[in-house]
C-alpha cells in the first residue's frame, strides 16, 4: 500500500511543480520579474537550458539522461521494497518528484522553467522541483551522516576494556 501512496505522491509534487511552471509561463514573458515582497522575494521567470546555477549550459540530452536514470533507480528501489516506508523513503520520493518535475520540463520545453527568485540572499533564481530535489537529497545526506556517526559511536562504547 504505501508503494502505491508514493507513486500518487510523487504524481502530485510533479504536478504541483507543472501547474506553477504552466501558471508563471502564461502569465509572465520570459526575463520578466513580478515583486511579491519588496526587497524579499520575487516571481523572475527564466528559461535554464542547463542544470544548477546554470551549469551543463547546452547538456540537454545528457540532463536528462542522468535524471531519467535517477527516476528510473528511484522508482525501482520504491517498488521492489529495496527501501522500507519512514523517514529515508520520505526523502527519496521528494527527489524522484523533484527530478521528473524538472525532467517533465527538458523533454516537453526542451528547458526548465525557474523563478523563484528571492532577494535577501544573493543566489540563483530556481523552482519548487529543485527546492524537492535539494531538500529530500540534503534530508538524505544527514540521515546518513548521522547514521554513520551513531554507528561509529556504537562500535567504541561495545568495546569491552582489558584493564
Amino acid at each position: 500500500m504505501a508503494r502505491f501512496v508514493a507513486l500518487a505522491v510523487i504524481a502530485v509534487l510533479a504536478g504541483i511543480d507543472q501547474i506553477i511552471k504552466y501558471f508563471v509561463e502564461s502569465n509572465i514573458a520570459s526575463g520578466e520579474t513580478i515583486v511579491l515582497l519588496d526587497r524579499f522575494i520575487q516571481i523572475t521567470y527564466l528559461e535554464n537550458t542547463g542544470a544548477a546555477f546554470g551549469s551543463f549550459k547546452g547538456g540537454r540530452i545528457i540532463l536528462i539522461i542522468v535524471t531519467a536514470l535517477i527516476v528510473v533507480a528511484g522508482l525501482a528501489a520504491i517498488l521492489m521494497k529495496k527501501i522500507k516506508p519512514g523517514f529515508l523513503f520520505g526523502c527519496i520520493i521528494m527527489v524522484i518528484a523533484g527530478g521528473l518535475g524538472n525532467l517533465i520540463d527538458r523533454i516537453c520545453r526542451g528547458y526548465v522553467i525557474d523563478y523563484l527568485d528571492f532577494l535577501f540572499v544573493n543566489f540563483a533564481v530556481f523552482n519548487f522541483a529543485d527546492c524537492l530535489v535539494t531538500c529530500g537529497a540534503a534530508l538524505i545526506i544527514a540521515y546518513l551522516v548521522r547514521d554513520l556517526l551513531q554507528g561509529a559511536g556504537k562500535g567504541r562504547n561495545d568495546k569491552k576494556s582489558i584493564a
